[in-house]
């Protein structure tokens, strides 16, 4: 027995990992445990030596120095004070207005925000609820197919999982050694085609079924004309105020991505204040759920550490690596095995624990198969929104739950008996957008230039082919013996730079 352990340590750990995981045990704590209970095991064993135990200490402090990660709770403050302050709400109702006279306007109005509500806030979360409390009842109200109404929220509030400054793009980011300013800039392009996709997919709704997505009758519209088009204009200046603070300061390279957040949560502070909705009661509501966010994440990283450090004592990632390397099909083989595997398992996991579990293993292969970190990080950032998606654990899915009406109500407006929203037709709706995102997933490895053309390299060298010439030297320029001190060097480099 002891032998049969010894000799496949590695494949027993991941399968302990997946047991515990499927028994509902805390992920943090799933990884930690598992650990340090098969390093313990591989000491007994003598496959390990007591003096590994010793870097623990310093993997963890490691992570306690990583300023990367300081990114994360600056966007999500920023991101909580934004939902707080009333902008999400703002922008809803001037968008719906603008584009309430087409047949699927909410719906486009949602995507827009919902685009808008990602490229500053970042949260999934707030986009999400924020967008169900305000648009869903609106939508109810004009006789909306529910199963769309559900869907274009619910994928509308996971854009901000691709579109920067995107959480998951960071945890990437630090997880497989690169910069976070590269990983936005690469995921850029990614999100606004997906948000086309999105408004492609409501067009062609709006032309099959156009009873499924009504415009808004004319005594909804109270804005036209001129006052319209100023309240358009004054409602959109703050977060594309803020989206320059944040991006633009990242990809003109005038800040990192933690200074871009810092000044993004200084900035969201600002526009409360302006919009005299900042007070000490939406401070704490905000830091509170910002510390619980950082807790989260950096207990899951310091059990993904514990659980790193004794995998890859035992050779587990050579295991993995053989796995993988080994599949037919070279480059695509690989990415079409790994893009499955990721996708099965966001049903189980979220978007954080796919990352700190699942990218670590993958990365080194992938850089070893010859393909760009940049643009596997921004593939899998695409591939794990569908976490958010997936029925029946989708983040997204529960949070518009917790927001749309359990049971029938009547409209104040309309004066009109609405019915509720069924869980299974927030589920049913999720699934067009589910596959919409395996299509964006399709088009990334198709077209690797989406996310490269948003990436400035510069100009590439091969070093391996750069020749250095020295011009050879005549007889008459033959230097002084060594130490000889006379103008006949200072010559010779005169004929060098001549000639």
């Amino acid at each position: 027995m002891a032998e049969f352990v010894a000799a496949n340590m590695a494949p027993l750990m991941f399968a302990a990992l997946v047991g515990f995981l499927l028994m509902g045990f805390p992920v943090a704590f799933a990884l930690a445990a598992n650990g340090l209970f098969f390093g313990f095991i591989g000491i007994e064993l003598g496959l390990l030596t007591p003096a590994l135990a010793q870097a623990l200490p310093e993997r963890v402090f490691g992570i306690m120095r990583n300023d990367t990660l300081l990114a994360i709770p600056f966007f999500t403050f920023m991101g909580l004070i934004l939902e707080r302050s009333g902008m999400a709400e703002d922008l809803l109702d001037t968008i719906g207005q603008l584009f309430g006279p087409l047949r699927g306007g909410l719906a486009y109005a949602v995507i827009f925000v919902g685009a808008l509500l990602a490229a500053t806030t970042g949260v999934v979360a707030a986009s999400v609820i924020s967008m169900g409390l305000i648009s869903l009842p609106i939508m109810l109200r004009y006789g909306y197919d529910r199963r769309i109404a559900t869907g274009v929220i619910a994928a509308s509030g996971t854009l901000a999982q691709i579109i920067p400054p995107s959480l998951v793009l960071i945890i990437l980011a630090d997880q497989l050694g690169k910069s976070v300013g590269d990983m936005y800039a690469g995921a850029m392009i990614p999100g606004l085609v997906l948000t086309g996709l999105y408004a492609g997919y409501i067009l062609l709704i709006s032309i099959i079924r156009p009873e499924a997505v009504p415009a808004l009758p004319l005594e909804a519209r109270s804005l036209r004309g001129a006052k319209l088009m100023i309240r358009v204009i004054t409602t959109l200046v703050p977060p594309l105020f803020l989206i320059f603070l944040v991006l633009g300061t990242i990809f003109l390279g005038i800040a990192t991505p933690t200074e871009g957040g810092a000044m993004g949560a200084m900035g969201a502070l600002i526009l409360a204040l302006i919009k005299r909705q900042l007070s000490w009661s939406l401070m704490r509501q905000a830091m509170d759920t910002t510390a619980k966010l950082s807790t989260f994440v950096v207990f899951i990283l310091i059990g993904s550490t514990v659980f790193g450090l004794v995998f890859r004592a035992v050779n587990g990632d050579l295991w993995v690596e053989h796995l993988l390397t080994g599949l037919p099909g070279g480059q695509l083989g690989f990415l079409i095995v790994v893009n499955i595997l990721v996708f099965v398992l966001a049903f189980f996991l979220d978007f954080f624990e796919l990352a700190f579990i699942i990218v670590p293993l993958l990365g080194p292969v992938a850089d070893k198969l010859g393909i760009d970190l940049i643009w596997f990080g921004v593939l899998l950032g695409v591939n794990m929104q569908t976490s958010f998606m997936h029925p029946p654990f989708g983040f997204a899915l529960f949070y518009l739950r917790s927001v749309a009406p359990r049971s029938d109500y009547l409209d104040k407006i309309t004066g009109k008996l609405i019915p509720k929203v069924t869980t299974g037709q927030i589920y049913w709706g999720a699934v067009p957008f589910v596959i919409i995102q395996v299509i964006m997933v399709g088009l990334v490895i198709a077209f690797p230039s989406l996310i490269e053309a948003g990436l400035d390299r510069g100009q590439k060298f091969d070093l391996d082919k750069v020749k250095i010439e020295i011009p050879a030297l005549e007889n008459s320029d033959v230097a002084p013996p060594f130490g000889q001190s006379d103008d006949s060097a200072n010559d010779i480099m005169k004929q060098l730079q001549q000639k």
